[in-house]
């Protein structure tokens, strides 16, 4: 599987880029919280038994899940910015379902079309590595990537004060307003990428992997309600162990499969989506655990007696916390790599979480712990993407980084469902009603710890990151990009491109070809003829160039996968036969 151009001209990115691309990636997170507000009264907005409204949030998890890989593939075959807009405008569709009816079946397809747009996140961290510069690709991934935590913490006082003050339909209307708004500025400022995978869309892949991760998410999901050793829990786990591993089989035969198995299996695919899993548990567990203590009467002792838009006002800190340290994560990146922050950022969660269980006896205690906690979730999120995308070939973004979107996703499926159950075994009964625990909120917060200590573990496995050994400077242009990454590009092949006679050719593009015929990098030449490309690893790579007027040209080279650059000139023949243009 190779990555090609598309035949027609690239728009330029804007400076409009970034914030349009993270806006969608909070639009779309937003759908995960929005009904947090009305989780007690959907079985009286909508008829219905308890157990029969938790399928409003179960469909919206299931969907997600089951879109971001799927749409990250998509992405990378078909074009990320076409993907986008088709899930926006499936966000779109489904918000306006739901906010024209008060019945559960219509609900439920509206919320499972809503959570279909998750997709988004993959999509724009991909858009982003096809389409910046490298100097400017790192904080603009961390803002992407911690837009999931952003929408859902801005979400909460949001959807409180308008659940509180109107109908809750509205909630639905506005979240249609946000995605058409999306859509429109993603129309005018963010450009198609130019870059595609060749091959076909793995389908019986596709089913595969939504079939087993239903089965897998359905009974951490329901299993409270269905009882964790009942037949059907069980039964489900079975199922899904049996599929998947079926399915991995399957897509290890395949020659464009949905999920390169053996790209994920590299150690630094493995142990950064195995971390993710881990940030995505103690992520959520601030989110089910402070609101239900800010919102407690002060009567049980310990409740703080806040109303619904105090309390999502004290956690909203912790999704501008996560807005705001995506600069600061692309300075400490900079300097000591992506993994060094990513240990950085869970010990700062640890920290929180530590803290936290002596500073729950007030509400500005409260929003201290947000503060730290949306520092230390803030540095680790931003940290995944760019893990993910230095070890996977640019072929493969979109997929691989909607997978590690969805091990985040099972995270906070997995923490739902442990802390629900906490919090339910801990709870006193009073007048047949559970009110949750002081001793539940802290057990809670010691399993986020014992979580951020696993996944602490996990990132002291992953491969050393080169590092920069000076500091980055801004490009002013595409050529002065090409340039500056041609004299500081580490571990990876730089040179020149020269006419047959010995003179630089300029945006000819040079594109780095692995052993198994995919692409793993892509360039253009600056004015001087100059280039560089890093390499994914050491091995044979093909180093293939082509300009206008020129000859194509193809030149094998070999990295030890150290920190020295190769130098390779690419001499191009004289005129291509078919240009037209003589030698």
């Amino acid at each position: 599987m190779t990555h090609t151009s598309t035949d027609q001209p690239a728009r330029r990115a804007t400076g409009a880029l970034v914030p349009v691309l993270a806006f969608a990636g909070i639009v779309v997170a937003v759908m995960q919280t929005l009904l947090v507000p009305v989780i007690k009264d959907l079985p009286t907005l909508l008829s219905t038994s308890p157990s029969n409204a938790t399928w409003v949030l179960t469909s919206t998890l299931l969907s997600g899940a089951v879109a971001t890989p799927i749409m990250g593939r998509l992405g990378d075959l078909f074009g990320k910015r076409r993907m986008l807009f088709t899930s926006l405008a499936v966000m779109v569709a489904g918000a306006l379902v739901s906010a024209l009816t008060s019945t559960l079946l219509p609900m439920i397809v509206g919320r499972t079309l809503q959570g279909f747009a998750m997709g988004a996140i993959p999509l724009g961290i991909g858009l982003m590595r096809d389409m910046l510069p490298r100097e400017k690709l790192g904080s603009a991934m961390a803002l992407m990537s911690s837009s999931i935590g952003v929408g859902g913490g801005l979400a909460l006082p949001a959807a409180a004060l308008v659940a509180q003050h109107t109908n809750w339909h509205a909630l639905f209307y506005g979240a249609a307003g946000l995605g058409v708004v999306s859509i429109v500025l993603t129309f005018f400022v963010v450009p198609e990428s130019p870059m595609r995978a060749e091959g076909s869309f793995d389908y019986l892949g596709a089913l595969g992997l939504s079939v087993g991760l239903v089965l897998f998410l359905l009974p951490i999901t329901k299993g409270s309600d269905w009882g964790w050793s009942s037949a059907t829990t069980l039964g489900l786990f079975g199922a899904a162990v049996a599929v998947l591993l079926l399915w991995g089989l399957m897509e290890l035969k395949v020659a464009a499969p949905l999920v390169d198995l053996r790209t994920t299996a590299r150690p630094a695919v493995l142990f950064t989506n195995l971390a993710s899993i881990m940030v995505g548990v103690s992520f959520y567990v601030v989110s089910l655990v402070l609101p239900q203590l800010l919102q407690l009467p002060a009567a049980t002792g310990y409740g703080l007696g806040q109303s619904m838009v105090v309390a999502g006002l004290c956690v909203a800190p912790l999704g501008l916390t996560m807005m705001f340290t995506a600069p600061v994560y692309a300075r400490i990146s900079a300097k000591y790599g992506p993994k060094v922050t990513l240990i950085i950022g869970m010990v700062i969660i640890a920290i929180g979480y530590g803290g936290g269980l002596g500073l729950m006896n007030a509400a500005w205690q409260t929003i201290v712990i947000s503060v730290v906690l949306g520092a230390g979730i803030g540095l680790a999120y931003s940290s995944l993407p760019a893990l993910i995308v230095g070890a996977v070939p640019a072929s493969e973004t979109g997929a691989a980084n909607g997978l590690n979107t969805l091990m985040r996703s099972i995270g906070t499926s997995v923490s739902s469902a442990v802390i629900g159950m906490v919090l339910a075994n801990t709870a006193h009964h009073v007048g047949g009603v559970a009110v949750p625990t002081m001793h539940g909120f802290r057990v809670s917060f010691l399993i986020a710890t014992g979580a951020v200590a696993v996944g602490l573990v996990l990132a002291l496995f992953l491969p050393r990151q080169r590092q920069a050994t000076k500091p980055q400077l801004r490009a002013s242009s595409e050529e002065d990009a090409a340039l500056e990454r041609a004299a500081e590009v580490l571990g990876g092949f730089r040179g020149r491109v020269l006419n047959a006679g010995g003179d630089p050719v300029a945006r000819a593009k040079v594109t780095l070809i692995d052993r198994r015929g995919r692409q793993a990098g892509a360039t253009l030449s600056a004015e001087d003829g100059s280039y560089a490309l890093a390499v994914p690893a050491q091995g044979a790579y093909v180093l293939a160039a082509k300009a206008a007027g020129h000859g194509p040209l193809a030149s094998s080279a070999t990295h030890a996968g150290d920190d020295r650059p190769v130098d390779v000139d690419l001499s191009l023949p004289g005129a291509d036969r078919n240009s037209g243009v003589p030698a």
